[in-house]
This record gives structure tokens, C-alpha cells and sequence, in this order.
């Protein structure tokens, strides 16, 4: 069966649906266990068993593990039973470390599958004469799908009725232009893809128009399927700030192998024997290289970004979760977005004695009328029940719909009354939309849109009039929809706006309000405290969004207001030299959109940008962060984006800004921990061999040490909550290094400020015992619990005991873990005698707690004194 080819109701018997109908639930399940989920076959995930032996491919494990082998043999071959206890612990910590891993890596994978299951493409369906809204995956053929510009096309599908419908089918054809559709179409048996204009095709866009189709094909059967296999590929969800750690990983990591070679000499050339000193120097390049630190940036991100999911902002794209922390500019739409979306007719003009009406039940003749013309030129529709009112489609459109039921005109009655013969539907570059209707035997051309277009083509009316109402209503922040219409004789098989948007009379203006969210205000004062320059974009006259706009403090003193007209008229060197100033746009096209963001990144700023519509796109993707709205955008515009708001809420926006900024703190607390206690690692074992010839630490304490204090921690960190002065500081430039303001020295310093306090421990151990495991049970002790009090240190560039030092729950439980564990190995004899520790004088674990206690002094000290200094003034713009 060619389902382009067969004729269309052959095809509906075969598929066993309705049209009008669609399916019934009992089809649905019987096809889904028939035909599958519609979905493409993913690339197969590694499984829990693959991802465990993938631990071990980094060379520095297995050479330790050869090392460990090869002196397990030896002590059994020499009989020595208590020498080959310490290999087979390592290999224990060593695999120990690998499930950590493999559950870490599983955490990340299945926050990032939750992520693209929230973001995953929705289809409008017709399932048991109901409209429906479901999971695409959940389509079976039979499936009666409803289409309109912005939307993927979830499934391949016929067309059962078109209205001015084209697609986008580059991915599948090539052909950048969009194809023109139309269910009358007949098309010839073996016609190549591009030809199919009675077809859509899955993974394909509609640009224009509306239609209605029944689906043919789904899944792997589709003809994107059917080429998935060339199109299969990896998304490579690295971001800038990972791809940065894993070099810098390297460099540390060349640098430690480099001091882990130097200590094999120095421990060879005394005397040390060759097995031990070879698997403490390669104890200490496994526990001490930082090659972590890309995974624990994937996981502290995932952790952040689901966070996010719960406050409404669904990030697509991990490295926006970075980007965020440095929006300098936020450029926001202000229908639905800084406002409720909620639109209330509330005047009305008419050409007449009456003039302009507030809108009520009992409006005048001429105004009903009015109401009339703009109900049958609309899509939304309204349903009443009692109190409760239910808007679906356009806002604008909704309140008109709404405006003319309480004037006695119900919508479903007026169309069945004046059928719709043809219709031009609205796009953002026209501002209008137009319909033929069948009204007292009249073919009537109505068309309504924005009132300076609509002037432009109207041969009939006072528009003089017309123009002193419309800046009367604009001035009073109204939102201003203009009707026209006029009559013709035969209503055309293709309508042209041309044809349809030409030679009108003018018939009168519906103003409407859409008050500003409350929450508006708050996120206005709150970007201007970060330092963020927010800016208002609208379809809007430019004295209806100057009112807005001053009304939420977006638009103030010295600042200006442009047209789309006065944007155009402007040369780019002017309009760059303007648009720190200009902080309200009305009247702008979707390509200005482009335009607004190109000269705001030309001066170095970083760019947040909002839209719905599939002409948004373009600007989405041009912007640093696209925002499509989760409830108004189109799928197109939510796959340009890199992130959606669910609630589509300007506050929204801000509120992800300063997530953004404490997931990047987060991330740098986390890695500055890691770093500075690998260090410490590294710089203990290296001036103890260079000074005194002897390791303090034995490989099985610092693999431990690396096990129990590295990884717990670090994760807590990357769960602290966003500090309270997150929003008073300036955006972070984008190019800024994660060291930047002195980080990697106040690391370094920490680093050896950990090693000289475990290298005191361990010469002071050693002298009172008299005994080297006396030294290294101080040092071991020292060197581990450092390293949990350090991870509270790094909670904050505040002072700890201002922000509560045990104010982060799952780093106490992290802590208090660790903490265990290394009782657990210090105090029980035979576990302390594998380890090569020794019970001290109950005056020495004092000692060693008091000497592990001394970074938090240093550290509140340093951040009193400024040494630490935590950036925030001079934000607000």
C-alpha cells in the first residue's frame, strides 16, 4: 500500500478509522502492542556490567592492579600470609571505587533521560471523538492528528484537509524551501518524496497553515526511520566548562606522574624496596590524579538541572546551565510572559453615534456586530460551564470569543450560521488574519489584526478617527485588534493575501488589557540588582508597551522606546551605539529579534532570549539562551531552544539565572576541594621522600583516604543551596576561567597547607612511638579528616558560621559517613593492622584531631581578612 497514492477513503477503511472521530482507546491498545511505541531505535546503552570494566581502562588502575598482582604472587609463593592481605585490599578499594563510579555515571544518565523525557515532542490527536494532547510515542496508524504552524510532525501521515499548509522537509529532502500541501492533491504512483504534497512526514515542521491528517506509518516504519540508521549519532552533552577540567586533568595529571617518578627514584636510590615504593608511587597517581573532574561537573549539573525542572525551566542543553550564570541581558516577550496572558476585552469602537463602548452583556448593535466579525475571523473558542470558563487557543482571540458569548453570539452557532469558506491564517510578518465567510448570502472577506496594517489597506472608513481611538487606547496600555472587511463575488480555490487583503473598509477597534503577573515586578528589580539589563519585546502599538513597560520599571528615566519602523530606518553603527538605551521594542518583526541580539553580543554581553512562534526560531538560536515557552511555543521553537519555561513566567527566566549562578559556584566549590586535597595528597608523600626518605602514607591509606574523604563530599558540595547574595554580583564574563579572582593560588596554598599539617602528624607520631606506623597512623588520621573539614570550609566564601555550618544536611550525612568509615579502620585492631596503623596514646588522637581542625581557624581567618573575597558589589544597572 502507497499511502500518497491510494485513494483516501480506501485508506481510511484500511487503517479502520474516523475522521471525525479518530480511534477508540480498545484500537489504540490493540495497535500499540501491534505496531510498537513510535518512536526510532536509540543507539544501545551501555549496561551496568560495561560501565563497571569501563572504570578500569584508565592505565594508572591497571598498572596498579598489575602491581598488586604481581605482589600477591610473590607473598604467596614465600609463604608470607600477612604480606598478601594488603593487595587483595587494594584490589577490594580499587573495585569499591569502580561501583561508585558505575553509580555515579548511572545517576547522571538517568537525570539526563528524565531531562529529554520532559522536553520530548507532544502530538494533538483525535481519540474517541475527543481533541487530545499526548505523548508522540504513544501514536498508532489510524491515528487522526491535528497540525499547525510551529508543530513537528510526530508520525508520517495523509492529509484529510489543508488550509494554506506548507512543510519544512529539508532534513529528509534537502530542499531548504518549504513545500506546499494539499489534501486534494493526486499524486502519481513511485512520485520521489518532495512530490508527496498530500503527505507530512515525521521529524519534518509545518511553517504554515493548519491541516488534519491520518497517520500512516510510525516508528522505525516511518521514512525518517527508515534512514535512521544513517542519521544515528551521539549527542555530545560535554560542556565548555568539562572539556576544560578534562585538559586541565591532564596537565595536573602529567604533573603528578612527573612527582609520583621523582618519589620512585628518590625511594628507589634509599634503599626502599621496589615493589613498595613502585605501589606508593602508584597508589598516589591514582588517588591523586584529578581525572574525576569532568564526571563530577556531569553530576553536580544533572543535580542542579533537575532542581530547576521543580521551579518550571526545563534545560534542553547542559552547557546553558553554565551560560546562565553569565545572562547580562534578558530579552523578554511580554504577552503571557512579563504579563498573564490573560486577555479581558474591555472597549470597543465603532464607526457611529456611539462611538467607543465599554464592553458589557448589552453593547450596542453596531459594537455586537463588531464582535460578530471577530469572532467568525478567530480560532480560539471558549467553553462556559456555570462560573468556570475554559479559553483554548490565542488569547487575543479567546477574549473576543468570550466578549460576544456574554453578548448573546456563541461561536459554534455563528460558524454553523456563516460557514468559514477560506481562510489566510495569521503569521507575525503580515500582523493580520483573514477569512471568507458565508454571511446572508454574502461571500464576506473579514479580516482583523493589527491596526497600522490593517489602516494601510482599507479603501473605506474614517481612519482618521480610527487613528485618535487607537492612540487613546494604546496610551491606556490597551492592546488594540482592528477588523475590516469587504465583499466579493466568488471566494478563490488558493486565497493570496493579496487578493483577500486589499480594498477593505474599516470597521472598528477591540481594545484589550493583559495586566502584568505580580511576580513580574520582583524579577524586573531583581535583574537590575544582578546587573542583568532587561528588555521588552512586543507585537504591541509602541504607546501600549511604553505603559508596560514603565509600569513593571523596565522602561526608566533616559531610556528609550523604538518601533519596529524607527528599528528598521536605523543603520547597524547607529542602532549599536543605541541599544544600551533602547529598553522597550514594539511593533518588531521576529528577524529585528535577530538583530536585537547580534548588537548586544557585539558588546560582549551574553544574551537570554524568549519566543514561541516558529519565526522565533532563528533569534533562539542566535541567542547565548533561547527560551521557548513550554505552554504557548511551537515545537519548533522549543527545539531551537536551550531551555523551556513550563510556566512560560519572565520570572521564571530570572529565577534560572541565579540557579544558574549557584550551580556554577557549586561546581567550583566541588572542584576546588578535589583539587586542593589531591594536592595536599601529592605534595605530603613528595616532601616527605625528598626530605626524610620515607612515605608517610602506605598505597592502601591513600587509596582509602581517596575512597572515603574524595567523593561524597565533593557531590554535597555541588547540592549546596544557592547562596543569598548570588544576585547582587555582576554576570560573570562568558570567557572567565573557573580559576579566575585567584582561585587556583588560594587551591595551591591550601594544598600545601593540608601536606604541612599531615607531615607534623607524622613526625611527631614517629618520634613519640619511636615506631614509622606510629608516624603514619598520625599522618593518615591527619590527611583524612582534613579533607572532611575542608569540605565545609569550601561551602561558602562567607564566613561558615554565617551561613550555619551544618545548614547542608546530605554534606553532614557525606561527612559523617566518611568520618565512620575511617573509625572503622583505625580502632579495630585486625582492620588496623591490615591497613599498617597502629593504636597510639589517647593523648595523640587528640593531637591529630586538634592538628585536622586548623584549616577552619586559617580558612575564617582568610575570609575575614580578605583574603578570601567573595564578589558582589557595584551589580545593579
Amino acid at each position: 500500500m502507497l499511502p500518497y497514492n491510494i485513494n483516501l477513503n480506501d485508506l481510511i477503511t484500511k487503517l479502520k478509522t474516523d475522521p471525525e472521530k479518530g480511534l477508540t482507546s480498545e484500537q489504540v491498545q490493540s495497535l500499540i502492542k501491534e505496531h510498537g511505541e513510535n518512536k526510532l531505535k536509540e543507539a544501545g546503552k551501555k549496561t551496568n556490567l560495561q560501565r563497571f570494566f569501563d572504570q578500569f581502562k584508565d592505565v594508572m588502575i591497571l598498572i596498579l592492579l598489575l602491581a598488586a598482582a604481581i605482589s600477591f604472587t610473590v607473598a604467596l609463593i614465600e609463604g608470607n600470609t600477612s604480606e598478601f592481605l594488603e593487595p587483595v585490599l587494594i584490589l577490594l578499594i580499587v573495585i569499591l571505587n569502580a561501583i561508585m563510579g558505575v553509580i555515579q555515571e548511572s545517576k547522571a544518565e538517568k537525570a539526563l533521560e528524565a531531562l529529554k523525557n520532559l522536553s520530548a515532542p507532544h502530538a494533538r490527536v483525535l481519540r474517541n471523538g475527543k481533541e487530545e494532547i499526548i505523548d508522540a510515542r504513544g501514536l498508532v496508524p489510524g491515528d487522526i492528528i491535528l497540525l499547525e504552524a510551529g508543530d513537528f510532525i510526530p508520525a508520517d501521515a495523509r492529509l484529510l484537509q489543508s488550509a494554506s499548509l506548507t512543510s519544512e522537509e529539508s532534513v529528509l529532502t534537502g530542499e531548504s524551501v518549504p513545500v506546499e500541501k494539499d489534501a486534494n492533491a493526486h499524486v502519481e504512483e513511485n512520485s520521489p518524496l518532495g512530490d508527496r504534497r498530500n503527505m507530512v512526514y515525521s521529524g519534518c515542521s509545518i511553517t504554515y497553515g493548519h491541516g488534519k491528517a491520518v497517520v500512516t506509518a510510525t516508528g522505525m516504519n516511518t521514512e525518517m526511520g527508515k534512514i535512521a540508521a544513517l542519521l544515528e549519532s551521539a549527542d555530545d552533552t560535554s560542556t565548555p566548562l568539562q572539556q576544560k577540567l578534562a585538559q586541565l586533568g591532564k596537565y595536573l595529571g602529567f604533573i603528578a606522574l612527573a612527582a609520583c617518578a621523582v618519589i620512585f627514584v628518590i625511594g628507589v636510590f634509599s634503599g626502599i624496596p621496589i615493589m613498595d615504593i613502585f605501589m606508593t608511587a602508584v597508589s598516589l597517581a591514582v588517588s591523586a590524579i584529578p581525572e574525576g573532574l569532568p564526571a563530577i561537573v556531569t553530576i553536580v549539573l544533572s543535580i542542579g538541572v533537575q532542581q530547576m525542572v521543580k521551579k518550571n525551566a526545563i534545560i534542553r542543553k547542559l552547557p546553558a546551565v553554565e551560560t546562565l550564570g553569565s545572562a547580562s541581558v534578558i530579552c523578554s516577550d511580554k504577552t503571557g510572559t512579563l504579563t498573564q496572558n490573560r486577555m479581558t476585552l474591555v472597549r470597543g469602537y465603532a464607526e457611529g453615534e456611539n462611538g467607543v463602548e465599554q464592553i458589557s452583556g448589552k453593547n450596542s448593535e453596531q459594537i455586537k456586530k463588531l464582535l460578530l466579525y471577530g469572532t467568525l475571523c478567530s480560532d480560539g473558542y471558549i467553553e462556559v460551564d456555570g462560573d468556570n470558563e475554559k479559553h483554548m487557543g490565542d488569547p487575543t482571540e479567546t477574549a473576543i470569543v468570550l466578549a460576544a458569548y456574554r453578548n448573546g453570539i456563541k461561536k459554534e452557532e455563528a460558524e454553523k450560521l456563516y460557514p468559514r469558506l477560506a481562510e489566510i491564517p495569521f503569521d507575525s510578518d503580515r500582523k493580520v488574519m483573514s477569512t471568507v465567510n458565508r454571511i446572508d448570502g454574502r461571500n464576506v472577506v473579514i479580516v482583523k489584526g493589527a491596526f497600522d496594517v490593517l489602516a494601510s489597506k482599507c479603501i473605506s472608513g474614517d481612519i482618521q478617527s480610527a487613528e485618535k481611538i487607537n492612540e487613546q487606547f494604546g496610551n491606556d496600555a490597551l492592546r488594540v485588534i482592528a477588523v475590516a472587511y469587504k465583499e466579493i463575488n466568488e471566494v478563490p480555490s488558493s486565497p493570496t493575501a493579496d487578493e483577500l487583503e486589499s480594498g477593505l473598509t474599516f470597521m472598528g477597534l477591540l481594545g484589550m488589557i493583559d495586566s502584568p503577573r505580580p511576580e513580574a515586578y520582583e524579577a524586573v528589580k531583581l535583574c537590575r540588582k544582578a546587573g542583568i539589563k532587561p528588555v521588552m519585546i512586543t507585537g504591541d502599538h509602541v504607546n501600549t508597551a511604553s505603559a508596560i513597560g514603565r509600569e513593571l520599571g523596565i522602561l526608566q528615566e533616559g531610556d528609550e522606546a523604538v518601533s519596529g519602523r524607527e528599528l528598521a530606518a536605523m543603520a547597524d553603527d547607529e542602532f549599536e551605539r543605541r541599544v544600551d538605551k533602547i529598553s522597550v521594542y514594539a511593533r518588531v518583526s521576529p528577524e529585528d529579534k535577530i538583530r536585537i541580539v547580534k548588537a548586544w553580543q557585539k558588546k560582549g554581553h551574553v544574551v537570554a532570549m524568549t519566543g514561541d512562534g516558529v519565526n522565533d526560531a532563528p533569534a533562539l538560536k542566535a541567542a547565548d539562551i533561547g527560551c521557548a515557552m513550554g505552554i504557548t511555543g511551537t515545537d519548533v521553537a522549543k527545539g531551537a531552544s536551550d531551555m523551556i519555561l513550563t510556566d512560560d513566567n519572565f520570572a521564571t527566566i530570572v529565577h534560572a539565572v541565579k540557579e544558574g549562578r549557584g550551580i556554577y559556584d557549586n561546581i567550583k566549590k566541588a572542584v576546588s576541594f578535589l583539587l586542593g586535597t589531591n594536592i595536599g595528597e601529592i605534595l605530603t608523600v613528595f616532601f616527605s621522600m625528598v626530605f626524610w626518605r620515607k612515605s608517610p602514607l602506605l598505597p592502601i591509606q591513600l587509596l582509602w583516604i581517596n575512597l572515603v574523604t574524595d567523593s561524597l563530599p565533593a557531590i554535597s558540595l555541588g547540592m549546596e543551596a544557592v547562596e543569598e547574595d548570588v544576585m547582587t554580583r555582576k554576570p560573570r564574563p562568558k570567557d572567565e576561567s573557573i580559576f579566575a579572582h585567584g582561585l587556583l593560588f588560594r587551591v595551591l596554598l591550601q594544598g600545601v597547607m593540608f601536606a604541612a599539617l599531615t607531615l607534623i602528624g607524622f613526625r611527631h607520631g614517629e618520634k613519640v612511638t619511636g615506631l614509622p606506623e606510629g608516624g603514619r597512623t598520625m599522618a593518615f588520621i591527619i590527611l583524612a579528616i582534613t579533607q572532611v573539614v575542608h569540605s565545609f570550609n569550601m561551602r561558602s566564601d562567607h564566613s561558615l558560621f554565617r551561613i550555619g555550618p551544618f545548614s547542608n544536611a546530605k554534606l553532614n550525612w557525606a561527612a559523617l559517613v566518611s568520618v565512620l568509615l575511617m573509625v572503622l579502620v583505625v580502632f579495630i585492631p585486625p582492620v588496623a593492622k591490615v591497613f599498617g596503623l597502629i593504636i597510639l596514646p589517647g593523648i595523640m588522637y587528640l593531637k591529630a584531631i586538634a592538628l585536622a581542625l586548623v584549616p577552619i581557624p586559617v580558612i575564617e581567618a582568610s575570609k575575614a581578612l580578605g583574603i578570601i573575597r567573595h564578589r558582589r558589589h557595584d551589580a545593579a544597572v
